[in-house]
């Protein structure tokens, strides 16, 4: 957990340096075909994989013949895909009048077969525990893939700098797997084997694919209905609302579920797990999220610029899903080692009925009100996928709420505090306020925790000694 959430934290670190630099130097339009095409390859990436990288992981054995069935599967169906989806170019190009779409795609697209190499090594050391070795090879991706982003964008290469972070991050990663676990497979490919691991892989698709597809959705009618300038605001807003929080979820569920699932059989130890998990998260999160609402007019005109100041009200509104997003998404990790998958599919299935009578009333009426619907459907996803979970662990609802609420109340309190001082901090320059704020913000929010003894607060310290004991 130490490693995975040292990489996210500096990761995100890189990646909100490059945004901002970026951001500077290229067009909110630019952005706006970026998140077009980031539908394509967020929903090709997922059927590329199949659910099959994560029944690996849940297996107590894996042999062979599967990790070479599921990497030849992963590499034809990429490819494949490569090939619709850029014979599909020029016709997305010409649905939102934009000619930059069809120039771009078939290089963007190239994401799909290099990252098809990878995942098996991934699966591999994932299931090894090696966190460390991930973690660093993830970050140094990153930050190499960076750099030359920001030198393109700095000479004027507007999107394609950010075409080129993509390529590099994920070629960087791919090449680093295979130069650390040279793996050759001793035995043939099998279709016997992907059809053993197909039912609960088809599940796993089944419902990823849906919410791949519906957490992106909004952006193709954006694009469409407004313009692509008001989806790259939009856009840029989640951009940077998901890097705390995915960052935080990703390093959560990389390491949770493969723990999780040792102890799916001791229900004791796989609740207390689980308990710890959210109280961490809820401690970090809860006022990393809300400080950021309260910040937000200042840090935007400090770090972006006035041409960026139309994305604060929809990072304000969509910073708020960061508060339900992290425990949905570790009850998902519950849900995926106790059930067999098919509640997940019922799950999902609900969600999106939901979610398509939310798009249905939140797209005619502006893209404010996107961004309330899927802060909405943060709030719905929690309830779900929470719900379920601590009923397959037995697990009651009071004792979750003691762990949360302690987390919420003082992160509305810190808020409540931001936003009284402000008026009194208007004379100060914008980078001084700012940092006032984060100051008052990070003593108020420690000191209380500490003067009221949070359990959260205590295994923290405690995790950290650990770590620096070895």
């Amino acid at each position: 957990m130490a490693w995975s959430f040292s990489e996210k934290l500096m990761s995100m670190v890189i990646q909100m340096a490059v945004s901002i630099i970026v951001a500077r130097a290229l067009m909110p339009a630019d952005f706006g075909v970026m998140a077009i095409l980031t539908f394509f390859t967020s929903v090709a990436l997922t059927i590329v994989d199949s659910g099959f990288s994560q029944t690996l992981i849940r297996k107590r054995e894996v042999s062979d013949a599967e990790y070479s069935s599921v990497l030849r599967f992963n590499v034809v169906v990429a490819l494949l895909l490569y090939v619709v989806l850029t014979a599909l170019a020029r016709p997305i190009a010409a649905l939102y009048d934009v000619e930059a779409i069809a120039d771009v795609a078939p290089v963007l697209f190239l994401v799909l077969p290099i990252n098809s190499l990878c995942v098996v090594q991934t699966v591999m050391f994932t299931r090894e525990f090696r966190f460390a070795l991930l973690s660093k090879v993830v970050f140094f991706a990153s930050l190499l893939s960076g750099i030359v982003a920001v030198a393109m964008a700095l000479i004027g290469c507007s999107i394609w700098s950010l075409v080129a972070q993509r390529l590099l991050q994920m070629g960087f990663k791919a090449a680093a797997f295979w130069y650390l676990r040279r793996w050759r497979s001793t035995q043939r490919a099998s279709i016997a084997s992907l059809r053993a691991m197909a039912p609960f892989s088809l599940r796993l698709l089944a419902t990823d694919l849906i919410a791949s597809i519906y957490n992106n959705v909004a952006q193709l009618f954006i694009g469409k209905i407004y313009s692509t300038s008001a989806l790259g605001y939009y856009s840029q807003a989640q951009k940077l609302k998901d890097l705390p929080v995915t960052s935080s979820v990703q390093a959560i569920q990389g390491v949770t579920y493969p723990a999780l699932s040792t102890v799916a059989d001791d229900a004791d130890k796989l609740r207390e797990g689980y308990l710890r998990i959210v109280r961490m998260l809820s401690f970090v999160l809860f006022p990393a999220m809300l400080g950021l609402v309260a910040v937000a007019s200042d840090m935007f005109m400090l770090l972006l610029g006035p041409k960026w100041m139309p994305t604060v009200p929809y990072f304000e509104i969509l910073a708020l899903s960061g508060l339900f997003f992290p425990i949905a998404a570790v009850s998902y990790n519950i849900l995926k080692t106790k059930s067999d998958g098919r509640v997940i599919v019922w799950l999902e299935v609900a969600k999106r009925v939901i979610m398509t009578a939310v798009l249905c009333y939140t797209i005619p009426r502006g893209v404010e009100s996107v961004a309330w619907g899927m802060t909405a459907m943060a709030a719905v996803e929690f309830v779900l996928n929470t719900s379920m979970a601590l009923r397959l662990m037995s697990f009651g609802v009071v004792r979750l709420a003691k762990a949360l609420l302690p987390s919420l109340v003082l992160s509305l309190a810190m808020f409540v505090l931001i936003e009284g001082i402000n008026p009194y901090l208007e004379n100060l320059g914008v980078a001084l306020r700012l940092t006032a704020d984060v100051v008052v913000a990070v003593v108020f929010y420690l000191a209380l925790a500490y003067a009221f003894g949070f359990r959260a607060l205590r295994e923290g310290f405690s995790l950290v000694r650990g770590v620096f004991k070895k």
